[in-house]
């Protein structure tokens, strides 16, 4: 896992599920691995939204404003992750920049840069555990609630 910074341990705010978007935005159809991981975070007692692939940035803002998400995981096979940046300026935007991202697949060592500095919280390649990716979801949830209620939202 690449990430930006650790993540902060979990508090009181995680008492109500997170809610986590689990994505495919672009051109990238092969979704085996974003199912197996909105699998493991709903066994995990996580509300999860799953889209179907080919998704576009304003459909996945969309969706994150209607469903109140918390986190919004990003599957990418090809070099779908290079859209994530405008993601990223798109949900600032909206005003969903408490809202944390990961992405997951296959992204070269030198894509991973443009991610971070983007403001995504961590690159899930190849190999990442069930656990690593579980246990970080849900720290990232709870810093995504936290920061929501401190610019005035509200918590379920």
């Amino acid at each position: 896992m690449n990430e930006t910074s650790s993540p902060p341990a979990p508090t009181a705010l995680d008492a109500a599920p997170l809610r986590v978007l689990v994505t495919k935005i672009g051109l990238d159809g092969h979704d085996r691995g974003s199912r197996l991981v909105a699998a493991f975070l709903r066994d995990a007692g996580h509300e999860v939204i799953y889209t179907p692939p080919w998704q576009q940035v304003a459909d996945v803002v969309t969706l994150a404003v209607q469903e109140d998400v918390d986190v919004i995981g990003v599957s990418s096979l090809a070099t779908d992750h290079l859209i994530v940046p405008d993601l990223m300026d798109a949900l600032r935007a909206a005003g969903l920049g408490h809202v944390a991202v990961v992405v997951g697949g296959i992204v070269p060592e030198q894509e991973l840069p443009p991610l971070l500095e983007a403001g995504v919280r961590a690159v899930f390649g190849p190999g990442s555990s069930r656990d690593e990716i579980v246990g970080a979801v849900a720290t990232w949830g709870v810093e995504a609630r936290t920061a929501k209620l401190a610019d005035g939202g509200f918590a379920r």
